[in-house]
């Protein structure tokens, strides 16, 4: 932890090695400040009113009291201390991975960015060992969130003024250690690849004309949030050798993946399951641990990721295939693991 404040009788706050003195603010003028001033107008505004090293004006004083300012405080910093701009900045430079920027420090805070539309990669481990340090604060979107350019990923900050340096080099040495062991930052962006997809709209209902397909839209619009798009659709009634062969002929044309949709619940007379298996395809899993969207399969036909969809697809906003869809994108191979992994968390609907 960082060492006491310990005050002394000429109004200097002794904090570690360092010194904060206190003066009145009709006093202050041509004063640097040693921190960020924060201006809060409930329900309006809350920010930087002034930033660390502005130097105090005769025409700043009524604004300094009217954010409550009766004294303001200058710093004398010890070699072995650092201020908490300066050690958010570090933090977050040791940090940021591929795709990640930051910028200058506000209110004593760095907010790592993403440069990219693309699946945000979070080692939680990591985080929680720097949290563990106590002072430090790094907080972070989820592992695996979508993230689109521009969008925080994290931010950091010191919870004190003014931090040993000790500190903030320890959680540089445990980056430095995850990086070496990993090969990579621990926060960083994969940005999503663009892909075609070929798409079999299976059902007889549909197929014949007595209703219209709703997944064929439906898909197109989930794949175009993320770049992608459905290069050709096709329709096949229940019969499973049909199913098979429009399977093979998507496979043929070449297309990046392939997604199957109907016919996916465990009645005798839903045929695409069992005509995925048939066409060759390496099933991960049939059923992922999520709702909605646990009848979904997913699987490699000849390296080929292949989806078979339930009906959630059309009508549910977020479902497993937006999950794993996601993840394909950014370049995943999906293993059984992942999907198990699915269900903590999974419950998007009651």
């Amino acid at each position: 932890m960082t060492s006491p404040e310990r005050s002394r009788n000429d109004g200097t706050t002794l904090i570690g090695s360092s010194r904060l003195r206190e003066v009145k603010v009709e006093d202050a003028v041509g004063m640097v400040l040693a921190h960020d001033l924060t201006q809060i107008v409930p329900g309006q505004f809350k920010g930087r009113l002034f930033r660390k090293g502005h130097v105090v004006t005769s025409e700043d004083l009524p604004r300094l009291k009217d954010i409550g300012k009766e004294h303001l405080f200058t710093i004398e910093l010890a070699d072995v201390d650092l201020h908490e701009d300066d050690a958010a900045v570090r933090m977050a430079r040791a940090l940021s991975g591929d795709h990640v920027a930051y910028g200058e420090p506000a209110e004593g805070k760095a907010s790592l960015k993403s440069t990219a539309h693309g699946l945000a990669f979070i080692a939680r481990e990591m985080v929680d060992e720097i949290n563990r340090l106590g002072d430090i604060a790094l907080a972070t979107v989820v592992d695996r969130r979508v993230v689109r350019t521009g969008e925080a990923l994290a931010a950091t900050r010191v919870i004190p003024l003014i931090v040993p340096k000790l500190k903030i080099e320890a959680v540089e040495d445990i980056v430095s250690a995850y990086r070496a062991a990993h090969g990579i930052a621990p926060i960083g962006v994969r940005p999503f690849r663009r892909m075609t997809a070929g798409l079999l709209t299976t059902g007889s209902e549909v197929y014949s004309g007595r209703i219209q397909d709703k997944f064929g839209p439906a898909v197109s619009a989930k794949l175009a949030e993320f770049g992608s798009e459905v290069g050709e659709q096709r329709f096949a009634p229940d019969d499973r050798h049909t199913i098979v062969n429009e399977i093979h002929y998507l496979r043929k044309q070449g297309y990046d993946m392939i997604l199957v949709t109907g016919g996916m619940s465990v009645d005798p007379d839903d045929r695409t399951p069992g005509a995925i298996a048939e066409a060759g395809a390496d099933i991960v899993s049939y059923g992922t641990p999520m709702l909605p969207g646990s009848m979904l399969l997913f699987g490699y036909l000849q390296g080929v990721p292949i989806f078979g969809l339930p009906g959630c697809v059309m009508h549910d906003p977020y479902t497993s295939f937006d999950v794993l869809l996601s993840r394909v994108l950014a370049g995943d191979t999906i293993a059984r693991e992942d999907i198990v992994g699915m269900g903590y968390g999974g419950l998007h609907r009651s």
